[in-house]
């Protein structure tokens, strides 16, 4: 069956199963008007049309915030803050910052391998890879344009087990025989701070330079991926004007890893 048949990719959506989050969202600051939650890893930003994946962050806190609406999302895996508007009039009113470009996201990501630079940007146009749902691939023709900066915070180096033990969970193990010999890698802590907003963005870029981020399941390589429990992807600032006061809102979340 060819995987760039709508039918299929839309089956691929409908048959996807995320696996249960017990962890619970944070909320970091509320007023009446906006809130800034602790998104956890492994949990859905939306519900998605399977009935088991009705657990998301809107899913929660409409049952508090009835009206309640998201203004942006963050993959699965990606843990980290998010606003979240009140009501459709201030969804609105930060969604008009979000689409000009004036809100500032900050991440923290461990990427595998050394850099070859202490800063650099990325700028790789990306578009939906529609024979490898749900991925999405580098471009050039058909790509929106996207453009990542990157700062090394640190190397270090990683033993799978060490990032387990300090993230205090117990993920299922992967089979480790492909390791060998080979019981830790050297990573990069890196911030990066997208300027666009396409999905897959700093997964699909960390990729394109060769040091995928650890924990992926979609854009590494087996070793990149059993190095971590989760996907190492946190956001951990954002920068924003209040809807209704116009004061400058700074929003951090430390990063858990």
């Amino acid at each position: 069956m060819s995987t760039s048949n709508p039918s299929y990719l839309a089956s691929a959506a409908d048959d996807f199963i995320a696996p249960v989050c017990l962890e619970e969202i944070k909320i970091l600051f509320q007023d009446e008007h906006i809130l800034l939650i602790n998104k956890p890893s492994g949990l859905l930003s939306l519900s998605g049309k399977h009935p088991a994946n009705l657990d998301s962050v809107h899913h929660r806190l409409v049952k508090i915030f009835p009206n309640c609406t998201l203004v942006h999302r963050l993959d699965l895996g990606t843990s980290g803050i998010m606003v979240i508007a009140l009501n459709k009039q201030i969804n609105a009113l930060l969604c008009k910052q979000f689409s000009q470009r004036s809100v500032e996201k900050t991440y923290i990501a461990l990427l595998q391998g050394k850099l070859p630079k202490q800063q650099g940007t990325i700028e790789a146009p990306i578009a939906k890879d529609k024979a490898n749902f749900p991925k999405m691939k580098i471009c050039s023709q058909h790509g929106k344009p996207a453009l990542s900066l990157y700062k090394l915070i640190s190397e270090e180096c990683c033993a799978k087990q060490s990032v387990e033990q300090k993230l205090k969970q117990s993920p299922e193990i992967h089979d480790q025989t492909k390791f060998g010999e080979q019981s830790f890698s050297i990573v990069s802590r890196v911030e990066f701070r997208p300027e666009t907003g396409r999905t897959h963005q700093l997964r699909i870029h960390s990729q394109s330079i060769g040091h995928p981020i650890i924990g992926c399941d979609l854009y590494g390589d087996t070793l990149s991926y059993q190095l971590a429990p989760r996907l190492m992807l946190h956001a951990t600032r954002l920068e924003f004007n209040h809807p209704i006061t116009g004061e400058r809102i700074v929003g951090n979340s430390p990063c858990p890893f």
